[in-house]
C-alpha cells in the first residue's frame, strides 16, 4: 500500500446543526453516502489552505477561523485532517452538483440516522457540534 491520502474536511456548524453533504450515488469512492464537505490536500497545500478551498469550491462559502480537531478515520489509506467551523461568508449552495447531489443540515440526533461515509466519527463529530453549540453560547 502506497502512501495515505491527505484530506481535509470541515464540520460546519450553525445553531446547534452540522452541515453534511451527500456524496453522488456516482462516485466511486463512498458513493450514496453522507460525509462532511472536504477533499484532498493538494501538494504543497496545507490542510487548513485545502479545507478553505475546498469549502469554496463544492459548498461556495468562505471559512473563517478553521479550528482543527480529533475525528479519526478508520480508512488506512486516509490521512484526514477535520476542522471545525463556525464562521463563514457567502451562500452556501451545491457548487460540485457532479460530487454531491444534496446537502442538508442535521441535528446531533439525526446523524446516527445517516449512512455515513465514515461512521466510526460518529462519536467525534456529536462531540464537535455540541461543543461548538456550547461554545457560541457562552460567547458575550
Amino acid at each position: 500500500m502506497g502512501s495515505p491520502i491527505s484530506i481535509a474536511t470541515a464540520v460546519l456548524v450553525r445553531d446547534g446543526f452540522v452541515l453534511m453533504v451527500h456524496r453522488h450515488p456516482d462516485r466511486e469512492a463512498y458513493p450514496d453516502r453522507w460525509a462532511l464537505p472536504g477533499g484532498h490536500v493538494e501538494p504543497g497545500e496545507l490542510p487548513q489552505e485545502a479545507v478553505s478551498r475546498e469549502c469554496l469550491e463544492e459548498i461556495g462559502v468562505e471559512i473563517r477561523d478553521p479550528r482543527p480537531i480529533h475525528m479519526p478515520v478508520a480508512d488506512a489509506r486516509l490521512e484526514t485532517t477535520a476542522f471545525l467551523v463556525t464562521q463563514w461568508t457567502g451562500k452556501l449552495l451545491n457548487a460540485a452538483p457532479d460530487e454531491h447531489d444534496d446537502l442538508r443540515w442535521f441535528s446531533p440526533g439525526e446523524l446516527g440516522g445517516l449512512r455515513l461515509a465514515h461512521p466510526e466519527t460518529l462519536p467525534s463529530l456529536v462531540r464537535a457540534v455540541r461543543t461548538a453549540a456550547d461554545r457560541l453560547d457562552a460567547a458575550p
